[in-house]
């Protein structure tokens, strides 16, 4: 696959460095699972890694109380350090391993601690202001696709060789 050029007001994910970096974010955040906001925020990280698009951090305080259950997986990142997994549960629904967050990241990603990340294709809806995203392919990537940014992504079938 080529690398799409990106246009005015776009980011390619393949200018996005390595390793990766963190950004603030003020955009209005919303997750929607089990027809519900279970968070919503306008103060976020975001990181940024070559290859992939964006995957986002939300203070867990942005969480309505009770949805995010500790879960036992966990995974570790070079860069960020060791993570923990969360099951996501509203009314009867539950997903499972569908958020993670790192209780000692390491760095200069210390700013994400006490932040939680989602997978999108776990959720009903994720939304970057008024956009919804799209959830980046494969069930080990928590990137999130908007129209700010184009890839190739790391993950789709095919690309790159992943």
């Amino acid at each position: 696959m080529k690398k799409i050029k990106p246009k005015k007001g776009q980011e390619s994910v393949w200018d996005y460095p390595r390793p990766p970096k963190l950004e603030a974010v003020n955009k209005h955040i919303r997750i929607i699972f089990d027809g519900e906001v279970i968070a919503d925020t306008n103060v976020s990280y975001r990181v940024l890694e070559t290859s992939h698009p964006p995957t986002y951090y939300l203070p867990i305080s942005s969480f309505k109380d009770g949805t995010l259950i500790e879960g036992t997986h966990s995974t570790a990142c070079e860069f960020k350090g060791v993570s923990f997994y969360y099951d996501v549960k509203h009314g009867n629904k539950t997903a499972s391993n569908a958020a993670w967050s790192y209780p000692t990241p390491k760095g200069d990603f210390k700013l994400i601690k006490d932040h939680i990340a989602v997978y999108a294709h776990k959720m009903d809806a994720c939304f970057v202001g008024d956009e919804k995203v799209e959830a980046q392919e494969g069930d080990f990537y928590g990137g999130w696709i908007t129209s700010q940014v184009v890839g190739p992504f790391k993950g789709i079938k095919g690309s790159w060789g992943w």
